[in-house]
Order: structure tokens, then sequence, then C-alpha cells
């Protein structure tokens, strides 16, 4: 049977009609224009950056299923607030090493000399930063309580936390004034280093006054992963909560279908490296695959709970160490029942 003839239990022919917003990920496209079918469901895409959607993933909440940044997301668990339950489709993954920034003459040559500074991060809760203070204390044992955080813009416009913090006393995260991004404040020496979910604009422009601890940050991630198994779990799919009550066959069928999504993107993708001409404008795109299958293996993208249970752990432990959780919260709680043998 064609997969557009199926039908799941308790809908109609014609299906649930559900919005789905996400950032235009390669991973997710497939979903969203149609070449993958979800049995019972018709999608209607929203694509948008993330910076956009997830306030409003923890906020009014508009979408029947949304991409969400996991480090709110396990602070609201924690907390028992929100209006989604995930599905172990991550979405998107970044290695951080290439985020550690310092202010040249400040005296910080590695991330152990954050101790005691003053180090800038556009959200506290934010999930590349949740990463970074994790390597800092597992790697360098600098704990997130022993640095004097600002927060705020990286180099241009507005940024706020997204959820109120509930810190303990002796905490010091402080957000900047109106007007002042963090790429200032570390130019004009208020800050000491940064902890960037990009390269900042000065730093690509070659300001010698930003350094980068790890010049070479894809062999320390390389080896970061070589360590820990870990290619950090950034954002993951959330559904809302009254839609699985309704329809608990549901998230199983989202699942699959953002499996299918993702092994369609990849086999894309393989297809232009081995390609006879190169279809991307990446001089090197031959080299990259390579590395990365030989340093994280054929399925270095991979979805599912059981396979990803040693990170997720991870991520749960820094939530409370860093003081954001207000419980501890176990990996298992994060996802719907049904999608926890994938």
């Amino acid at each position: 049977m064609d997969q557009a003839d199926r039908t799941a239990p308790g809908t109609s022919a014609q299906g649930l009609s559900l919005s789905l917003a996400s950032w235009d990920h390669d991973r997710v496209m497939a979903l969203h224009d149609g070449r993958v079918r979800v049995p019972g469901v018709a999608l209607r895409g929203t694509v948008a950056p993330t910076s956009e959607l997830f306030p409003r993933a923890v906020g009014d909440a508009p979408y029947d299923i949304t991409e969400m940044s996991i480090s709110s997301y396990v602070l609201q668990v924690s907390r028992g607030v929100g209006a989604y339950v995930a599905i172990p489709a991550f979405v998107s993954r970044a290695f951080r090493h290439a985020g550690f920034f310092a202010r040249a003459g400040s005296g910080i040559e590695t991330p152990a000399d954050f101790a005691g500074r003053r180090i800038g991060v556009p959200e506290y809760q934010m999930t590349a930063a949740l990463w970074m203070r994790g390597i800092l204390a597992d790697e360098y044992g600098v704990a997130a309580r022993q640095v004097h955080w600002r927060t705020g813009a990286l180099d241009a416009g507005v940024r706020r936390e997204r959820l109120e913090l509930e810190l303990p006393e002796g905490m010091r995260v402080e957000p900047i004034s109106e007007g002042e991004t963090l790429q200032d404040l570390l130019l004009a020496g208020e800050i000491d280093g940064l902890l960037a979910p990009k390269p900042p604009n000065a730093f690509l422009a070659g300001d010698a006054r930003f350094v980068r601890l790890f010049p070479d940050f894809e062999a320390a991630e390389r080896a970061y992963h070589a360590k820990t198994g870990f290619f950090p779990i950034m954002h993951l799919i959330g559904v809302r909560k009254s839609l699985v009550d309704a329809h608990p066959w549901l998230p199983r069928a989202l699942y699959d279908g953002f499996v299918e999504a993702r092994d369609m993107a990849l086999q894309r993708l393989r297809s232009v490296w081995l390609g006879n001409a190169n279809r991307l404008s990446l001089p090197w795109l031959g080299a990259t695959m390579e590395r990365t299958i030989s340093a994280l293996g054929p399925d270095y993208w991979s979805y599912g709970y059981r396979a990803n249970r040693e990170e997720l752990a991870a991520v749960c432990r820094y939530s409370v160490e860093q003081h954001l959780a207000a419980r501890a919260v176990q990996p298992e709680d994060l996802f719907h029942p049904s999608v926890l043998e994938t």
C-alpha cells in the first residue's frame, strides 16, 4: 500500500491538519515540501529562524509541532510546565569548541582561565552555552558559579532570556544594558571572554583583539568526540501535548517521518559528494565527508532515544549543575513513551 493511502487510527481519510515549524535544515525540508508524508497527517509548514521559534515555543506555543531548544525544554520539564512533549528527532547538532573566545591581552589562554572572569554569553539558558559550560566543568574543572556571566546580544540587536531564570544566591548572571553588545564590551575591556554560538562579526572581519581559544577547533572537537562519544544535541522536536493525549499514535508516526526526511537529506548529500561534478560550493566537500565518517562513523547524525541516552543524560546533568533545572530530570522524562524504544 502506498504511504499516502495509509490512515492512522482515529483519523479520517483526510487525517489531521497540523502546523509544523522549523528552520530550513536539510534534514527537515522533505516534510515541509511534501516529499515525505506522515500517515494520517497533513502538515502546514512554517520555515523560520530559531531565534523566532524558540521564544514562541516556550511562550504562546502557536504551532502543533515545533523545533525546540533542548536546554529550554529540559528546564520546562523540570518545572512541570510547557505545551509540548518531545520526540527524539535531533534536527540540530553542533560541536562547540569553535565558540570559545577571549580578548587578546586578557591573560586567558585556555578555558580553565575563565574561572573568576567576566564572560559574555547571549543567553545563559541557551543550549550552546549549556554544552560549553559542560565542557568547562568536565574538561577544565570550572563550575558555572565560578564565572561572572554577562548576557545580551552578541554583536547586533537585542537578546533576552526566553525563560525567567531561578538562580541560587551567589550566582552572577547580569544582563548588559540596552544598546550594548557583548562584542563591544569585550573590545572595550569590560568583559574578558565569550561563549559564542557563531563567530562574532569583529572576529570575522579580522580584529586581532579577538582570540579563539581552540584555533584548530576541528581537531579539538574530534578529540572530544573520541573521548566522550558526544556530537552535541542542540534541538529536538516538540508535539503539542493535547494532540498527543487525543492521538497517542501521533508521536511515533511523526518520528518515523523525521527519520525518513533525515535519511533522504543524507542520501542526497552522499550523492553530491560522490557525484562526477561538485554541485555544492565547497572545494573540499569530499575531504570533509571522509573525515566526518572516519571520526563519527557512517551513522553520524543519529536519532532515537536509546542510541543517544548517555548524551541526553549529560544534558540533564548539566542543566542541574548549572542551576537551570529545578530538579534532576531523567532522559526518559523528556519523551513520549511510544518513542522510547526507537
